[in-house]
Parts: structure tokens; sequence; C-alpha cells
């Protein structure tokens, strides 16, 4: 029997990168996987590599209405489901003092608003021992510089599945968190940058990981599918997925 064999997943944002990754080894694993993306492309080329079992929905998680529809596409395409993963994100690197209305609103309509209504709209679909688990950042609680906003639409993310693992024990939901430092994605997680810019932050995450390296979209996969269906006992938690950059510096030096 194939690990997820019988299981019905969701996985918002899965048209590249992590999620890509997530609903990769979900469907190489048997389940039955649901994918959204606002980008139609995207969504053309993740239905082309994932095979044509995958539901690819275009979905934009910044829109309200968007999300009451995806809640019945769900409902009628999968009906109850074992696991959510909220993975939808973006960041704008800007100064405090550069920071607007518009990139701010931005950032927290995708990271933080759009992720808490949609998973308020999706968890009357969830079974009971079913999971849920977030994409943050361990830009959450890191500091950096220029990462204002992103980082506390992540802090907000992460305080919500601590919230919602309380408020779902009842129904023996667990909700838990992962947070990816530098990951080797297409967009490096940085909205309209240029290649020269990824390049340039690509070098700057190798430099400073202890492990001297980019995590994959794999590595962070296993760790969200072990949160999903492995830690049966963990609720209300985070894994950091970032080679050690959340921990000691003095890890670097061996």
């Amino acid at each position: 029997m194939s690990r997820f064999q019988g299981k019905k997943a969701v996985v918002i944002g899965g048209t590249h990168g992590m999620g890509l990754a997530v609903a990769q080894a979900l469907i190489d694993g048997d389940a039955e996987v649901l994918i959204t993306g606002r980008n139609e492309k995207n969504l053309a080329d993740a239905r082309q590599a994932l095979g044509g079992s995958v539901h690819a929905v275009r979905s934009d998680i910044a829109s309200m209405g968007d999300i009451a529809v995806l809640s019945v596409e769900v409902g009628q395409k999968l009906g109850e489901i074992d696991f959510l993963h909220v993975n939808a994100g973006v960041s704008e690197l800007e100064p405090f003092d550069q920071v607007t209305e518009a990139s701010y609103d931005r950032q927290f309509d995708i990271n933080t608003r759009g992720a808490f209504f949609t998973t308020q709209r999706l968890i009357p679909l969830i079974k009971e021992g079913g999971a849920i688990v977030f994409t943050s950042s361990i830009a959450e609680d890191s500091g950096i510089a220029g990462m204002a906003v992103y980082s506390a639409s992540k802090a907000a993310l992460r305080a919500f599945g601590k919230v919602l693992a309380s408020e779902l024990l009842p129904r023996k939901i667990r909700v838990n968190v992962v947070s990816p430092g530098f990951i080797d994605t297409p967009t490096m997680g940085v909205a309209g940058a240029s290649v020269e810019e990824r390049a340039a932050f690509m070098k700057v995450g190798d430099e400073v990981t202890p492990m001297k390296r980019h995590g994959t979209p794999e590595e962070v996969a296993r760790a969200v599918l072990f949160l999903a269906f492995d830690a049966t006992f963990t609720t209300g938690e985070r894994i950091k997925v970032d080679g050690g950059l959340g921990q000691d510096l003095s890890l670097a030096m061996g």
C-alpha cells in the first residue's frame, strides 16, 4: 500500500517551489490532491508536471470571493479532506521608511488575511484527526533588515497556528507550522526581484546559513509531510527548515 493511498489533501499555493514539492510527494504516495494558484500559466505547468490526477484550481488567496468559491470546489471535488497545507506567501524587501500602504496591504492580504480566511472556510471539510500545516518563515522572529512587514505577517501566521491548534483539539485536528530559511525556489520568495537580485539574495543566503547552502523544496516538503501524517502527538508547534540559521551562529564555525 502506498504511503498516502486513500488520503485527500489541499495545497494552497501548490504551483511551484515548496508547494509543488509537497503536492508531488503526496501524489507519488497515491493521495488525491487539489492545488491552487492565481497564475494560469503556473497552474498549467503544475498540472503537466503532476499528471492528470491532480485537481488544479485558479484561486487568489487575497480575494475573499475566490476563497468562498474555493471552499465549494474543494467540497465538490474531494469532499472531506485529511490535510490542508497553506503555503501561499509573498515578500517585498523594503526598508521601514520605504514601505507603502499598498505594499503593506499586499503582504498582509496574502500572508495573513488570506491564509486565515482560507483556513476558516476549509476547516469544516477537514476530517476529525486531520492536519493543517502553515508555511511561515524564519523571518517571523529574526529581525532581518528590510523585512518588517513580511516578518510581521508571518509572525501573525505563527500565532494563528498556535490558537487554531487549541481551538481544534475537540476535533483532533493537529495544526503546526514549518518555517523555512533560504530555499532554492524560482522566485526565492521575493516578489518582483530581478535575476540579478535573486542571485545576490542566494549568495547572501549561502554565506549566512551555517550549512553553507540553500535548502531544497523537497527538504521542506519532507518536514511538511512529517507534521501532516507522522507527528501524531504534535500540535501547536513549528519546525525550522533553515540549515541552522535560526540557531546560535557559532554552529557555522563547526
